[in-house]
């Protein structure tokens, strides 16, 4: 059984950074899939982060994020980071790992498998 779980949410102030750590379990190995990190805000839909395939190297980021957030990760022992930094209020929302049985780094979220519980990032102004 797969199972992927999310770390490092917290409380943080405009202009911090933060550290999100995604671990896998069970028979998912990251080079075979892509990963991605969503996050869903109070009252609105889970959006898009960021999403890593490491067979191929690729990135993928939202445009909210970009130049802000870097996804990257360890492959060999399954875990994948999102360094957030300039956080803003904005970005305050229950933060999702999950994963993907392909190549596509910008695949949507309804070809995403395996999801974690969330963790929580919340950003005061």
């Amino acid at each position: 059984q797969v199972q992927v779980a999310e770390s490092g949410g917290g409380l943080v102030q405009a202009g911090d950074s933060l550290k999100l750590t995604c671990v896998a379990s069970g028979r998912l190995t990251f080079r075979s899939y892509t990963m991605g990190w969503f996050r869903q805000a109070p009252g609105k839909e889970r959006e898009f982060v960021a999403a890593i395939n490491w067979s191929s190297g690729s990135t993928y980021y939202s445009d909210s994020v970009k130049g802000r957030f870097t996804i990257s990760g360890d492959d060999a022992e399954s875990t994948m980071y999102l360094q957030m930094n300039n956080l803003q209020p904005e970005d305050t929302a229950v933060y999702y790992c999950a994963g993907h049985y392909s190549d596509y780094v910008t695949a949507p979220e309804p070809m995403y498998d395996y999801w974690g519980q969330g963790t929580q990032v919340t950003v005061s102004s």
